[in-house]
């Protein structure tokens, strides 16, 4: 049996010792990373609740999973189940990541070498699709979207009724809407490897 205040322990052992039931071991991994774990959470759901949950599950696979998971490193582990599960609890609430929220979370996953190549991946198909839009849908939703403009501040601009801006708008969204879920689906996919 490990002593519980022994944190200078290498998690590799932990985890063999898990293997064999010792309790001690998966405590002594939960205690050392249990913060971490939940702030990792909390960073990306900004609800105290759903962060403990999420973290609470994941060292519970991490227990019930231990005969046959095979983790290189306790952290890369934490890390990638708690984005994963992250993920899944936003798609199951309905709530979803705004692209440049989706983009942050690319460029903090840097340490992966692909990274980079994703992100522009993911932008020039982006881009492709804004452009794909009918020409007057393509302007609105650029002056909304990229210039950050109202749409009272386009309707002026274009000399065109603000009703007729939200309805481009309403199009131009829906329709990219589909397209971009499918491509967030791939990213998402991409990250979870």
């Amino acid at each position: 049996m490990i002593r519980s205040t022994d944190s200078s322990i290498d998690d590799q052992y932990l985890l063999e010792q898990m293997k064999i039931d010792d309790e001690s071991a998966f405590h002594l991994l939960y205690e050392k990373y249990w913060e971490q774990a939940y702030n990792a959470a909390y960073k990306r759901l900004k609800d105290a609740d759903y962060a403990k949950d999420i973290t609470q599950d994941i060292f519970l696979q991490l227990w019930s999973r231990r005969y046959d998971l095979q983790v290189a490193s306790v952290p890369a582990y934490l890390y990638t189940a708690i984005r994963n599960n992250v993920f899944k609890w936003m798609e199951k609430e309905q709530r979803f990541t705004t692209i440049p929220d989706l983009l942050e979370i690319l460029v903090q996953e840097s340490d992966q070498a692909d990274v980079e190549l994703l992100r522009k991946e993911f932008m020039l198909k982006y881009e492709a699709l804004v452009d794909s839009l009918p020409s007057s849908q393509r302007t609105i939703f650029k002056l909304r979207f990229h210039e950050d403009l109202s749409t009272k501040e386009i309707a002026e601009k274009l000399d065109i009724s603000r009703k007729t801006v939200q309805n481009q708008l309403g199009k131009s969204v829906n329709q990219l809407r589909d397209s971009l879920d499918l491509l967030y689906i791939v990213v998402l996919l991409h990250l979870g490897k």
